[in-house]
């Protein structure tokens, strides 16, 4: 199976659990890395390609037409399937590109929560695919996990029958968005280097620029701020000056310190040096 990198870690660690080998394309600022995933497809031959679209966990990052329609022509060329994953779909406040909406075939499998939006304890979910499929998937919770609670899917469906869901959607959207623009806004005050500037969704992918990481792991411990380093996200676990920022907390006084403690760090740093010289 073909994954991005960065991606979520959880996923890595279900699949190499369960024996699948993972390919790494690069997550570039429109989807995947097209050259690095063509050349993955030519070698490889994979079955799969599991893509966040929309908001990507973690760069924020989301899905362009020209890449989607690309991914679309090489899964009917190479005949593999694509799994896509939109489970902060809600949060958009604009159009955007679906490979779901985009596909004319059978070889889109998306997949999508209620756990970002609502709650990470409402394990309930759905998923649009072929009848085939759809038999194959539901054996497979089946005999697996059972069921899903009744009383949550129930919950649910209420939630978004009498419109209190989208209300809320629309109120949490409108929150993140201006926390996004907040953030991003003290991290260019800050000169920290920023991936991609989301259009929204909750996370950043950036990196204050330090020549020790260390430092900013030692200064978050002192703050109390929870840090979710860039090793996370790699299937390999390898060491990465970047970091995942969920905006929905990095207004907090605790966070903000700590931006403005490194952005501080790095420009004594480089007075230190020029001095040197």
């Amino acid at each position: 199976m073909v994954v991005e990198t960065p991606g979520y870690g959880n996923l890595y660690r279900q699949l190499a659990f369960r024996g699948v080998t993972l390919l790494q394309v690069p997550r570039a600022h429109g989807g995947p890395d097209i050259p690095a995933l063509e050349a993955l497809l030519q070698t490889h031959r994979p079955k799969c390609l599991f893509i966040n679209s929309l908001y990507h966990n973690p760069t924020g990052t989301s899905l362009c037409r020209p890449v989607a329609e690309r991914l679309l022509e090489l899964a009917r060329e190479l005949d593999f399937l694509i799994i896509e994953e939109d489970v902060y779909g809600d949060l958009q406040h604009a159009s955007c590109t679906r490979l779901s909406a985009l596909a004319h075939d059978d070889r889109v499998i998306y997949v999508s929560s209620f756990s970002k939006t609502l709650s990470s304890a409402l394990r309930v979910g759905y998923l649009c695919a072929s009848a085939a499929i759809i038999t194959q998937l539901a054996q497979l919770k089946t005999l697996t996990g059972i069921g899903t609670s009744r009383f949550a899917e129930a919950m649910v469906a209420t939630l978004l029958s009498n419109g209190t869901y989208r209300k809320w959607v629309q109120r949490l959207r409108k929150r993140l968005n201006a926390q996004m623009a907040a953030t991003l806004q003290v991290l260019e005050d800050e000169e920290w280097q920023v991936f991609a500037a989301p259009a929204g969704g909750m996370f950043l992918w950036a990196r204050p620029g330090m020549a020790d990481p260390s430092r900013l792991q030692a200064c978050a411990q002192r703050l109390g701020v929870l840090l979710s380093p860039g090793a996370l996200f790699s299937p390999t676990g390898e060491r990465s000056e970047w970091l995942r920022i969920n905006v929905a907390y990095a207004a907090d006084q605790r966070a903000l310190t700590l931006f403005r403690a490194m952005g501080a760090a790095r420009s004594t740093s480089t007075i230190l040096k020029t001095t040197r010289m």
